[in-house]
């Protein structure tokens, strides 16, 4: 007898491919551009990112904005 404390086989959570595409869609992209711009970031991308990373500095942007925050710690 299964009960709560059964374990699952692989078997019985295995779905079909047809089921899981059902309700599981991919993000389809236009052209090369989104491509390069889903695995490349913008240089002010990787500064904002640099900035949240550091705490001092993500505290000191919502106080005075992100550049000058930038400016006084990396810059």
């Amino acid at each position: 007898p299964k009960g709560p404390s059964a374990s699952l086989s692989t078997d019985s959570i295995k779905i079909k491919k047809e089921v899981a595409n059902a309700f599981v869609k991919r993000k389809k992209r236009s052209s090369p551009y989104e491509w390069y711009f889903e695995y490349y970031k913008s240089p002010m991308e990787q500064m904002h990112e640099r900035c949240e990373n550091y705490p001092p500095c993500d505290y000191l942007s919502d106080q005075v904005g992100f550049a000058a925050a930038y400016n006084r710690f990396f810059g």
